[in-house]
């Protein structure tokens, strides 16, 4: 690992999730990896740093600083909404990126949102794409753009389908405390979640062995929203929030859009390319922060956003 650099175009939540564990790997003696991401805001510089990652700006236009930094990446990983000109790094370093002379392997943060509606039906990586909303639309045409881009240059591609992401200081824990919890019931929907930690752990596996290829992200038991809420009542010893029925719950028209994708995510095409999940479940994850006291830490956001 020592001799990687690893450039995260949108360091989020999960590619700061993914610095950690490359000081983690680095503290117990087994190397670690010189690691950039981009923010679109300066005021982000401190919270990257802390995590493990030099800081630079992307607004959508490749800048020199980015230009140089390209030029030594061995591994590049996208984590970055398309839009609907495009995705905005393709647009803005294509040529960029097909020049660097150390690259190795690209990664592509995607979601499981690309295959739809299967009505609570099993989806792995060979089911149909049928998205319904405009952004899994896009994210579709983005995953075939950056495969495409590998093809042309001769670089393995891995598109990571992630699941709801969840973690230190975005989850039902958190949400308890500050009174946002809910618990809609609607019938028969059932959610896969994705623990932070094993999106990491399965991008620095993918990394390990340049390995190219379309893989669902995602836990073991997909499981009705409104138990995993309740769960986490349990571990804090509250009565958790009443359920809401969905049909009375007042929406959001992304958040009514999820509820319209019913489908339990198989993963076993990341199991085969040798990464066991930290979390299989939410139970599991659940006991593990609380009983370590840090569900708190991290950034509070929506369970579904990237």
């Amino acid at each position: 690992m020592s001799e990687k650099q690893v450039f995260i175009f949108g360091a989020g939540y999960s590619g700061k999730a993914f610095a950690r564990a490359s000081k983690a790997s680095a503290r117990a003696g087994k190397g670690a990896a010189t690691i950039l991401g981009t923010t679109r805001s300066a005021d982000k510089f401190e919270a990257l740093r802390q995590a493990g990652i030099a800081p630079l700006l992307f607004d959508g236009a490749l800048t020199e600083q980015i230009g140089d930094a390209l030029k030594k990446t061995t591994h590049l990983l996208i984590s970055v909404a398309p839009e609907e000109v495009g995705d905005p790094v393709l647009n803005a370093a294509r040529e960029a990126i097909a020049q660097m002379p150390a690259f190795e392997w690209i990664g592509y943060l995607s979601t499981v949102g690309v295959y739809g509606n299967y009505d609570g039906a099993w989806v792995d990586e060979t089911a149909e794409c049928r998205p319904v909303s405009k952004r899994s639309v896009m994210r579709v045409a983005a995953e075939q753009d950056w495969l495409q881009l590998g093809t042309d240059i001769g670089r393995p591609v891995a598109i990571l389908r992630l699941s709801g992401i969840y973690g230190p200081g975005r989850n039902a824990l958190v949400n308890l405390e500050n009174g946002s919890a809910r618990r809609l019931v609607k019938p028969d929907q059932v959610f896969n979640r994705i623990h932070c930690d094993d999106i990491a752990g399965a991008l620095w596996r993918l990394i390990e062995g340049n390995t190219g290829g379309i893989f669902n992200v995602t836990d073991d038991l997909p499981a009705p929203p409104q138990d995993v809420v309740a769960y986490a009542a349990s571990l804090m010893g509250i009565e958790p929030p009443p359920e809401i029925p969905f049909d009375a719950a007042q929406l959001s028209p992304m958040a009514r859009s999820f509820y319209g994708e019913n489908k339990r995510v198989a993963n076993a095409a990341i199991k085969a390319a040798g990464y066991s999940l930290r979390f299989p479940d939410y139970r599991t994850a659940f006991d593990h922060m609380w009983a370590s006291g840090n569900w708190r830490d991290g950034e509070a956001r929506s369970p579904m956003k990237r």
